[in-house]
């Protein structure tokens, strides 16, 4: 405990410096990577809506508002999108976002090496910079999520010549055009912003923004309710209603769009078998993890999509079935025994051992390893594991929870699932038009995927934020996103 207080004074003296303008954010993990074409991780989101501006934006109701565009159409039958580009805005480095910047970051995006967004982007045939203000995207195909898909990381507009400049080191010199700049970041400790007093919508009303990761959600807490920090996400459920009960701090707890399960490794041992994820899959008790380590402050989850949500199909909650797991069990033909991988935290260690005593009671064998966060997803990304503890913070768009998971070859699909049948159908609801034939489509391709087993859905999640309140202005978008232009402390 004596390293939290050591932590909070510290902060505590940085705010005291630099006056009452300094938002010091206690975040769960250590953004890793800061560049918007190779981010795969909410908590980047966090620090990257802050320093890069997007072509369009979402609002608490989910609809998609100007941003970086002021206003675009759709013609040629949805297969052209014009944006007008609002004037005069300037990158963090002095040179001007204009169409041409903007090309050049939806094309970079596109065809970097390593790049998350590609399969976003796909549909995108050809990019035009018509004038100055004024950017045209051609489409191969009707894709009616593109809208959606440039409300998030796609849509972040970067500084061609800093990108340029700095080639793969770009994460860590990114430059925008956002409310705040970059200054500095020490791995693992800071990673400090500052305000762009020339923001073409108006300056921020801090002057300094401060993320901290702290992975345990005790530190977190403490943190908190010492004065180190003035923002803490997420708030362990634990800790939730102790919260609300203390008149100086408020919780906002934002409805989510997204999902948190258990992630299959089918190009090895042991999940390359069909029946071995079936049977550890059927020992899942959903309903239980919801009131045993969360409170209640979670919904089972059967898919990708939450209630409430477009998609969202009502789909009975799957019951533990462990003679059904020791049935699977024996039809795999071998013992089960693996390694589940997950970052740090008393919450996901809670988790990682609870469904350790669920596969137990099958005689299903699971080790549990932990390792920073930024190693889980480069573990991932490698398919460098057997199973692992990881979702996803979800989309307005609901193809957004899918097709780069479960397409062949996508962008997140690190369990190395191919289903000609599924890869079908997510493409044919890329080209509806209307959500309730586009809904049926889902339903059709999630019955194969849940029977092929490449994750397991277990929860959806909410995304509950803790402040002081002396601090106001934080939004409710329902992105999980925390916006701080407008954030104001007393």
């Amino acid at each position: 405990m004596q390293h939290v207080k050591t932590l909070g004074l510290l902060a505590l003296l940085s705010l005291g410096a630099a006056g009452a303008q300094t938002v010091t954010v206690g975040l769960d993990a250590d953004p890793p990577r800061l560049d918007p074409a190779l981010s795969s991780a909410l908590v980047d989101r966090q620090v990257l809506n802050q320093i890069f501006d997007k072509l369009v934006d979402v609002d608490e109701n989910l609809k998609i508002v100007p941003m970086l565009a002021k206003s675009w159409k759709i013609t040629n039958k949805g297969l052209t999108y014009t944006f007008t580009l609002q004037p005069g805005v300037k990158f963090h480095d002095g040179n001007p976002l204009d169409a041409a910047a903007v090309k050049y970051s939806l094309e970079r995006a596109m065809n970097i090496e390593g790049s998350a967004r590609k399969s976003e982007l796909s549909s995108v045939k050809e990019i035009k910079a018509v004038n100055p203000t004024t950017v045209q995207i051609d489409l191969k195909e009707p894709y009616g999520p593109l809208l959606a898909v440039l409300t998030d990381r796609a849509g972040m507009i970067v500084s061609p010549k800093a990108a340029e400049k700095a080639g793969k080191d770009f994460q860590n010199e990114p430059i925008g055009s956002g409310a705040f700049r970059y200054v500095s970041r020490k791995r693992q400790d800071n990673i400090t912003l500052e305000a762009n007093k020339a923001y073409w919508g108006g300056a921020p009303k801090i002057e300094k923004l401060v993320y901290r990761p702290f992975p345990d959600g005790d530190v977190r807490y403490a943190n908190l309710l010492s004065g180190a920090a003035q923002v803490i996400y997420p708030i362990d459920p634990k800790d939730i209603s102790k919260l609300e009960k203390n008149d100086k701090y408020e919780v906002l707890n934002i409805p989510g769009l997204g999902f948190q399960g258990i992630y299959l490794n089918l190009t090895r041992a042991p999940f390359n078998n069909k029946a071995a994820r079936q049977a550890f899959a059927a020992t899942i008790d959903r309903e239980a993890i919801a009131k045993v380590v969360f409170y209640n402050t979670v919904t089972p989850a059967t898919g990708p999509f939450p209630p409430g949500t477009p998609a969202y199909i009502n789909t009975a909650v799957p019951k533990a079935d462990i003679a059904l797991a020791k049935k699977k069990l024996q039809e795999s033909g071998k013992p089960l025994s693996f390694t589940l991988l997950t970052s740090p935290g008393a919450v996901n260690t809670q988790l990682a051992q609870l469904y350790q005593a669920m596969a137990a009671q099958a005689g299903i064998t699971v080790k549990i390893e932990q390792v920073e966060f930024g190693t889980l997803l480069d573990r991932s990304d490698t398919k460098d594991y057997e199973a692992l503890m990881l979702g996803w913070s979800g989309r307005p768009d609901p193809d957004g929870n899918v097709y780069d998971y479960f397409v062949t070859g996508a962008a997140k699909n690190d369990f190395g699932y191919s289903n000609k049948k599924v890869d079908e159908l997510l493409n044919k609801a890329r080209r509806e038009s209307a959500m309730s034939a586009r809904k049926t489509t889902y339903n059709v391709a999630l019955t194969t995927v849940r029977e092929d087993v490449p994750y397991i859905w277990v929860y959806h999640q909410s995304n509950p934020v803790g402040t002081t309140k002396t601090l106001s202005g934080l939004r409710k978008i329902p992105d999980g996103i925390m916006r701080f232009k407008d954030v104001t402390l007393k």
